[in-house]
């Protein structure tokens, strides 16, 4: 079954999508934020297209693990998405996940590189893929894998 991963930000929405069998994330694209019907509907087309069994959604909680606004805003974006997906919608924890994605750019790209990927999306979306693999390797470390 394949797994879906959004890291939703102010302006933009980075997508992750895992291999055929769920054990791989990679990063997919970024959406452009729009209203949340527009939102939900791209997402949609994405969970259709690519025959999505799940979406994990990361969660901003503060470093000290409590719920703060941003985190009670995507619980209710999450919620919303829910609604409208044919597919369960979980949350997952998403803290460091953008330092993770800044340093794989770093690792990977020269710095003019790395400021287009800021700002083209991709940053959105590796970060997408951090939280996408975060969750795949806690199902199979918890015997849920396929």
């Amino acid at each position: 079954m394949r797994v879906l991963a959004l890291d939703v930000g102010e302006r933009r929405v980075g997508i992750a999508i895992s291999d055929p069998t769920g054990a791989v994330a990679r990063p997919l694209q970024a959406l452009e934020r729009g209203s949340r019907e527009e939102d939900f509907a791209a997402v949609s087309a994405v969970v259709a297209e690519y025959d999505v069994g799940l979406v994990v959604i990361g969660m901003p909680f503060s470093l000290d693990g409590t719920e703060g606004p941003q985190a009670r805003r995507i619980a209710g974006y999450a919620e919303g998405l829910a609604d409208y997906l044919p597919t369960r919608v979980v949350l997952w924890d998403e803290r460091f996940t953008t330092a993770e994605a800044e340093e794989i750019l770093r690792q990977s790209r020269s710095e003019k590189k790395r400021r287009r990927a800021r700002t083209s999306g991709e940053l959105d979306a590796i970060a997408a893929a951090v939280i996408l693999q975060s969750y795949l390797d806690s199902r199979y470390r918890d015997g849920e894998g396929t």
